[in-house]
């Protein structure tokens, strides 16, 4: 395959995650800022969604204060932002269409159709929250019908491996994200870990990544933030979890290599990441620092996207 159709696939699975993803951190905040203002207080709820989507700073050099109408604004319609949700689904278009031949019809369509929709419906952003809620809707809705297409219609072949490691290093990226971000900035000083405004922040945040309901099957109990870590960071049945997407990565990486008939870099560090993640359990990772390890593999992450860029892409 030649590296630009791979660069295209990859990335093209990444902005279709990306999008869904911002659309999902949105949604989470707004749950948030529902509460009665007595839970509420003095929080920096858009502060945080502006973080966890890791445009904090360009936000600033265009708004001085991060609201609702502002930060949504943003995240989602904004030509300005290169990370929006409307330049993710734009550039997602553009990769498909540069692509078209190594996509099913179901992909094409998906993608086509969801562009089409953006400018016809959604062009001039939302007034009322009633909108806003229908523009996140189609926008999972977006993501889940181009994810199931390609799960279901594409050959397993070298085309749905660079498109699922695009899916896996953002999925990983955005999670590891949203749960330190949680640890560090949303709870204000005045409100202790465990009271209502703690639980229900940790119950927005695991619905942010469509985990609420496993984290009920899987441990039984009320809203712990260690067992909530657990879940997000080690628990391989999760399909968000940092585990989760290492193993799918070491596997479609591997499966390439066997493919081109040579192992690399790109690999050997997925492979030190996913070890790390095997061997670690909770105990050491609070005793280490919560915080200082999702950074740590943050920084890990970015890395290996960009081997697989120096290695397959360019």
């Amino acid at each position: 395959m030649l590296s630009r159709t791979a660069e295209n696939l990859y990335w093209l699975a990444r902005y279709v995650e990306r999008a869904e993803y911002l659309a999902r951190t949105i949604d989470a905040t707004l749950r948030v800022t529902a509460l009665p203002a007595a839970y509420i207080g003095k929080t920096n709820e858009w502060d945080s969604a502006l973080l966890t989507a890791g445009v904090a700073g360009s936000f600033y050099q265009q708004y001085e204060e991060a609201n609702e109408h502002n930060v949504v604004d943003y995240l989602s319609f904004s030509a300005n932002n290169p990370s929006s949700i409307r330049n993710c689904i734009e550039a997602a278009r553009l990769n498909s269409r540069s692509v078209r031949t190594a996509l099913t019809s179901e992909m094409w369509d998906t993608i086509n159709s969801a562009w089409i929709e953006l400018q016809a419906v959604w062009s001039k952003g939302t007034s009322t929250r009633e909108d806003l809620a229908k523009f996140l809707r189609f926008v999972q809705e977006t993501s889940l019908r181009f994810d199931g297409s390609a799960y279901r219609t594409m050959l397993r072949n070298d085309a749905y491996w660079f498109s699922r490691m695009g899916v896996h290093l953002e999925r990983a990226d955005n999670t590891a994200r949203i749960l330190d971000v949680k640890y560090h900035v949303l709870l204000p000083e005045e409100e202790h870990v465990g009271g209502p405004l703690d639980f229900y922040q940790w119950s927005s945040i695991l619905r942010s990544v469509s985990a609420l309901t496993a984290y009920h099957w899987v441990y039984r109990e009320t809203l712990k933030p260690w067992l909530i870590a657990d879940l997000l960071i080690l628990n391989d049945t999760l399909p968000r979890s940092l585990a989760s997407c290492y193993g799918n990565l070491v596997r479609n990486l591997d499966q390439i290599g066997v493919a081109y008939g040579r192992q690399g870099p790109a690999q050997r560090h997925a492979r030190g990441i996913r070890n790390r993640l095997e061997h670690s359990n909770m105990n050491d990772i609070f005793q280490h620092g919560v915080h200082e390890f999702i950074q740590e593999f943050i920084a890990d992450n970015s890395r290996l996207g960009e081997i697989i860029t120096k290695q397959y892409l360019i």
